[in-house]
């Protein structure tokens, strides 16, 4: 069983679908804390309704990026956190928390990287620019952390066309049905099945 430390910063609807595969016994890892930015996220709720420890750990109350870092490092030690799942997490992670998780932190995002990521580019953000840009097809990426944003190994991948969809908002919700299934099924796979990091590609053993 491994451990694992959820980062959200909003209503964690990611996170709980995986706990929920977690307590059907489709995952073997354990929850141990979840970890936000924002005292008012709705994932808060949620992890204390199911007794998971949560701690509100922000940028600003640091006066620099290492410093938030070692906070929240201090969190991943006491709970002996094996890999770190980022579920609509907002914060760019700190570079001392990416060096001694080097491959071992996963995010989810709602588009086809490398298209619609980077900086800014979360949520409905995402969903608006891809209706905007007039694309047929959309998607969900699960990735490794690196130090920039989206752009680490890609673990899996899934398309769907979207050329139904008349409004961003209804590209959200297709892609949201998807996001849920392949989020904890790319966590099967990594916690698993051994991997290599080649370059920025991820290759899996006996594919």
């Amino acid at each position: 069983m491994k451990n694992i430390a959820v980062f959200a910063s909003g209503r964690g609807s990611n996170f709980k679908h995986i706990y929920q595969n977690i307590q059907q016994g489709k995952i073997p890892a354990i929850i141990k804390c979840l970890i936000t930015d924002n005292h008012k996220a709705g994932a808060l709720d949620f992890a204390r309704e199911n007794a998971i420890p949560t701690f509100t750990i922000s940028p600003q109350e640091f006066n620099s990026s290492h410093k938030f870092g070692q906070a929240i490092m201090e969190v991943l030690s006491r709970f002996s956190i094996d890999w770190i799942v980022l579920a609509g997490y907002l914060k760019k992670i700190p570079n001392n928390v990416v060096a001694v998780y080097s491959n071992r932190i996963l995010n989810i995002h709602p588009a086809l990287l490398p298209a619609f990521g980077g900086k800014g580019m979360y949520g409905s953000r995402v969903h608006q620019a891809v209706f905007a840009s007039g694309a047929k097809i959309s998607g969900v990426t699960v990735h490794l952390v690196n130090t920039e944003y989206d752009a680490g190994p890609i673990v899996t991948q899934r398309a769907m066309e979207i050329d139904d969809c008349r409004t961003p908002e209804e590209i959200a919700a297709k892609v949201l049905k998807v996001e849920h299934v392949l989020y904890s099924e790319a966590i099967l796979k990594v916690l698993t099945k051994k991997f290599e990091v080649r370059g920025n590609r991820v290759e899996f053993k006996n594919e």
